[in-house]
């Protein structure tokens, strides 16, 4: 099966009716004319054979029409020599780039930007000072880690197109914007500061092994923190210098930079080759390489590579000319430079340093070679604290443990504290890079083949190079040459460069113009991820960043770049910026094989890679790797690189725009949502867990608006609790004719939520009335066990007028139902009343009610609200009513301890009710409700007796439907006329007999002459006499909580019912009548 998505642009209708087609989300096609009328469709699609179909083609378009619009489909940006050629050549705008098969396209470009920098500069370093088992170790996890993620990337390279933005592309579309634009800055920052760490590596190479002298701080002479802080500006202000340059050239022109991508790729191959050609050479012949001597006889030559030892310490050469403390000229004993350096006069009875007099000088060879056998010796790890002295093991030396260390000049001396887990960091960034054919797919002519193909073979070629490089180096060089870092012992010289065949300056000259190279690449490559972010306008504050030249090249992207870049500059260390970006790096890869996993653990339909040799533990082997390599390179890096992404996801989370990418979060989501429901089915909640999941019943106008919106309000003060919310509304009609009306109330309903930051879903029911979808409503809301167990409705208002019967009918079957369905019920009286989400109280009280216990949801609500900044300042009180055989202050003082275990605070108070007798004024008020209720009734009588007569009219052979007095049947059409709707329903005979006032109209007569039914009496009586005490005590409340009556069980009751709760609340400013569902909702237990 072939699943095509596609995103076509909005269609303009030309009519009215398509008009009303479009408005209802259909879906329209660029190539479908939405102008065409019905003569030229039935042309269009005449001989077609698809003449069932005619009415559908605005909307579903034929296959041949669909697979052509396809073929022609391009969402490739163009890549930065296009948008050159371009400005070059208008003409250009029309030609086709050459596309790059996998050697070109992606094997060399992945090998460029692999190797660089560290391999020349710290590969013989961290060899000396982890040893061959110890940098072994280090390669082989950081170059696994880059395997299992190229695995990873070429399985989501290979499911579908990758356009501009590579690596960010991938992990976007993968794991959602928030994701997505996290990892993409991060990987930005990396790929930046990778940049600066290219232009460092530049410097040191410049100004330490090519022209020293044109440092302008000078360090010759100084010691310590002084040399080093001369080295350090030099870096800065030359680093400067050469970012300034670069990036003018990328504003320039980025083809001059593609131009010389291959001269600096050669230059990176044709050192490594020299350096497999030297090791060879080792085996038969030691290196030579030029050293000038400044002596009396002032002369150049080539000597072997060796190195000058006093006592174990290894010294500078370039204090000296001859490995000796003195020589023999004639029949003279003459002392040497190096004699010099040590005393303080160059006679034989001069006072020398210490150690130099117990200690002789000898001399090793510094590249034994690699039949020699040293491979043993540097086995293992040897690593130096600051600024100690670089020593030869096995060479015996005479040491005063008291004694201080004077001429640290002399000494070649560490830099750095070293220590495994820094070599990992500074080692990992020479295998970044393997982004740079997926960042190409545009270019490839055949993506899918060529990024997995090429880019594990690089992974592969670079990985074997540095693994043959650390056991080589290791079996070739001495462990104090390896160790000195900058060559201070081989008279200033690159230490790879004195193993390499022909010339060390092979490997000098390549190794710099390879910084260089990489140095442009990063520069050229990271303001076009940042402009690939910022056109997606999930950062809002990055969209400045989407803009360029007219071509489209980032300008501003390239200016924030190299201030970025700037800031690693001025770090200036080399070991210090390397662990940096390796955080960022290790970031994104993990990233990439968490989105691998994702994919294929959630097996989505769409996820179809072309690349077969991949599996999800893999994947999450290389994402645990990645994790490990961060905290093993510097727990305080990642922790930072952490929270840098942590605070960029949390912000398009909350204020960037909103994508729907089709990304494994919501997979992941929608997984986590299915396995939570099927675990609530299990059983219901039990007590401590009980929260309120409301369905809140809004009720709405003639043009969809709410009512009563001070009702979500309420919900958003209560929803301390956390739980569900459902904001329910009701339209009436049938759903083929409604369904706009339904739509744009689902929208007002879900914006009224946003401002009330009500978090939720809202739920819009179409039914011929509203009793009935109402009904459906409380049904059949919520999923599986994620359902409401809690009602929401406002008390209707102006009940006792004839229009508004209908509302005060509805009111009391939703009591009816929520009861039956065992649901809390919650009533708002006066909802206007109530305070909106802006204010607050500073003072008052919140009293509750306790007349009768239904679960406790009474005593719950009051301290949901009370979490709630509206309702925070308002105190507690509990009151409860004693009968007269009740022993109210045993009463209280039982309520008290009952709140102590339930952890309440709040103010307990026993009203006593006192019996009393019926007052005539209680006697009179039910004889005027029953009277009222018996006039409703005849006249709601005498109207069905009108619609039976019409529905005879209509036809005696209809088969009459009998209906609930609260579902009315729907009229025929027959029986409607323009502007009247008529509703029929049918009285059996049996009802109509027994019934007197059905069967004898003239019976509403004798109504004036009843008596008031006693039970209605003392119902209307109990309801006066608590009124009056709940006025007395709680009028000034800012919120009245208290227990609401059941309904009648006849429904003959129903307008008595209604006047028994106005009465009840009478007086009261804001009332919160609640029902409890069946169950216990707290518990005093743990």
């Amino acid at each position: 099966n072939i699943v095509f998505t596609v995103t076509f642009d909005q269609l303009n209708a030309s009519s009215p009716s398509e008009s009303i087609v479009y408005s209802k989300k259909a879906f329209s096609h660029p190539f479908i004319n939405s102008s065409t009328s019905d003569v030229e469709k039935c042309q269009q699609y005449d001989g077609k054979n698809m003449a069932l179909f005619e009415e559908e083609m605005d909307t579903s378009p034929m296959v041949s029409s669909l697979l052509s619009s396809l073929a022609n489909y391009s969402n490739l940006t163009q890549g930065s020599k296009e948008h050159e050629e371009a400005e070059n050549n208008e003409e250009a705008r029309k030609k086709t780039a050459p596309r790059m098969g996998t050697l070109m396209g992606v094997y060399l470009p992945c090998m460029q930007n692999i190797l660089g920098v560290i391999l020349f500069l710290r590969m013989t370093w961290l060899v000396g000072a982890g040893g061959v088992l110890g940098t072994f170790i280090i390669v082989f996890m950081c170059c696994s880690t880059t395997m299992l993620t190229a695995i990873s990337m070429s399985a989501i390279a290979t499911n579908g197109v990758v356009p501009a933005g590579g690596s960010y592309y991938m992990i976007s579309r993968s794991l959602g914007p928030e994701f997505g634009g996290a990892v993409g800055i991060c990987f930005y920052l990396g790929t930046t500061f990778a940049g600066a760490m290219y232009i460092l590596g530049c410097i040191e190479i410049l100004l330490i092994y090519i022209v020293p002298a044109a440092a302008i701080f000078k360090m010759e002479g100084l010691e310590g923190a002084e040399a080093e802080a001369a080295l350090l500006n030099n870096m800065r202000v030359y680093g400067t210098i050469v970012l300034s340059f670069m990036a003018l050239v990328v504003f320039v022109g980025v083809k001059y930079v593609n131009k010389l991508a291959l001269v600096f790729l050669a230059c990176v191959i044709l050192s490594i080759l020299a350096v497999y050609a030297g090791v060879i050479k080792t085996s038969f012949d030691p290196p030579f390489f030029p050293i000038h001597f400044r002596s009396d006889y002032n002369y150049a030559a080539l000597i072997l590579c060796r190195v000058c030892l006093l006592g174990n310490r290894t010294l500078v050469s370039k204090g000296f000319d001859i490995c000796a403390k003195t020589i023999e000229q004639g029949n003279a004993t003459v002392t040497t430079k190096l004699w010099r350096a040590f005393c303080d006069s160059e006679f034989l009875n001069a006072t020398c340093d210490e150690y130099f007099t117990n200690n002789n000088v000898t001399q090793i060879q510094g590249i034994p070679g690699i039949t020699s056998g040293i491979l043993a010796e540097n086995l293992f790890s040897t690593f130096m604290e600051k600024n100690s002295i670089l020593e030869k093991r096995g060479v015996p030396a005479v040491l005063d443990p008291e004694a201080t260390v004077t001429n640290t000049n002399r000494y070649v001396m560490a830099d750095i504290t070293s220590f495994f887990t820094l070599l990992v960091g500074i080692y990992f960034p020479s295998v970044t890079g393997i982004m740079a054919g997926s960042n190409r797919s545009g270019d490839l002519q055949d993506a899918q083949k060529s990024i997995p193909v090429g880019t594990i073979l690089a992974i592969t070629t670079t990985s074997f190079i540095y693994m043959s490089s650390v056991i080589l180096f290791g079996a070739c060089v001495d462990g104090v040459v390896l160790r000195d870092k900058f060559g201070e012992g081989v008279n200033g010289n690159l230490v790879i460069g004195t193993l390499a065949w022909p010339s060390p300056w092979v490997i000098v000259f390549g190794s710099f113009f390879s910084t260089c190279g990489a140095g442009l690449q990063s520069l050229t490559g990271a303001p076009r991820l940042l402009q690939a972010i910022a056109r997606d306008s999930i950062i809002p504050f990055l969209r400045v960043f989407g803009h360029g030249k007219a071509n489209g090249e980032p300008t501003w992207a390239l200016l924030l770049t190299a201030c970025i870049c700037e800031t690693g500059i001025l770090i200036a260390s080399l070991d210090a910026v390397a662990p940096i970006l390796s955080m960022f790096f290790l970031m994104c890869y993990m990233f990439v094989n968490l989105a691998c996993a994702l994919q294929t653990l959630l097996r989505t339909p769409n996820w179809r890679p072309r690349f077969k040799f991949y599996h999800w533990a893999l994947s999450l082997l290389g994402m645990s790797l990645c994790l490990t390599l961060m905290f093993l390179c510097s727990w305080y890096y990642a922790i930072v690189a952490m929270v840098i992404a942590s605070c960029i996801y949390k912000y398009i989370e909350f204020c960037g725009a909103e994508k729907e990418w089709g990304d494994g979060i919501r997979g992941i989501s929608l997984s986590a949502a299915r396995y939570a429901l099927m675990r609530l089915e299990e059983g219901p909640p039990h007590t401590k867990n009980w929260r309120p999941q409301i369905l809140v019943l809004m009720s709405l106008d003639g043009e969809q608006s709410v009512e009563q919106p001070r009702l979500l309000s309420l919900t958003s003060q209560l929803k301390a609790g956390k739980g569900l919310t459902i904001v329910g509304a009701c339209v009436e009609g049938t759903y083929l004719n409604n369904q706009p009306q339904a739509q744009k109330a689902d929208q007002v309903c879900m914006k009224l939520m946003e401002v009330e930051k009500v978090k939720g879903f809202s739920q819009v029911v179409i039914s011929s009335n509203l009793r009935d979808a109402t009904s459906h409503l409380i049904q059949a809301g919520g999923l599986g066990g994620l359902r409401h167990n809690t009602v929401l409705v406002s008390f209707p208002k102006n009940w006792k007028q004839a229009e508004e019967h209908h509302r005060c009918r509805n009111f009391i079957e939703v009591v009816r139902e929520t009861t039956a369905a065992h649901l809390a019920l919650l009533v708002t009286k006066n909802i206007s009343a109530y305070p909106s989400n802006g204010e607050r109280f500073t003072e008052g009280h919140i009293d509750v009610w306790w007349i009768v216990h239904d679960g406790g949801l009474l005593m719950l609500l009051p301290f949901l609200l009370r979490q709630h900044k509206v309702w925070r300042k308002c105190k507690i009180r509990i009151f409860t009513v004693a009968q007269m055989d009740d022993n109210s202050i045993q009463m209280k003082k039982d309520l008290m301890t009952f709140l102590y275990h339930l952890r309440f605070d709040a103010e307990v108070e026993v009203v006593e009710m006192h019996d009393s007798d019926i007052s005539a004024y209680t006697y009179e008020k039910t004889l005027v409700m029953e009277q009222r209720s018996q006039i409703l009734k005849e006249m709601h009588l005498t109207k069905n007796e009108r619609e039976r007569e019409v529905q005879l009219i209509q036809g005696k052979n209809a088969t009459p439907t009998p209906t609930s007095p609260t579902s009315p049947t729907a009229p025929t059409p027959a029986a409607v006329t323009p502007g009247e709707e008529v509703q029929m329903t049918w009285t059996d005979e049996t009802e109509k007999t027994n019934n007197p006032a059905v069967a004898n109209p003239e019976s509403v007569k004798d109504m004036f002459n009843m008596k008031p039914n006693q039970s209605n009496v003392r119902r209307m009586h109990h309801a006066q006499e608590l009124n009056g005490v709940i006025v007395k005590k709680s009028k000034e409340a800012k919120l009245v909580l208290l227990n609401m009556p059941g309904p009648p069980k006849n429904r003959n009751g129903e307008e008595n019912y209604m006047e028994f709760l106005e009465v009840l609340t009478e007086g009261l400013n804001r009332v919160l009548l609640v029902r409890g569902g069946g169950r216990e909702v707290i518990t005093i237990y743990s």
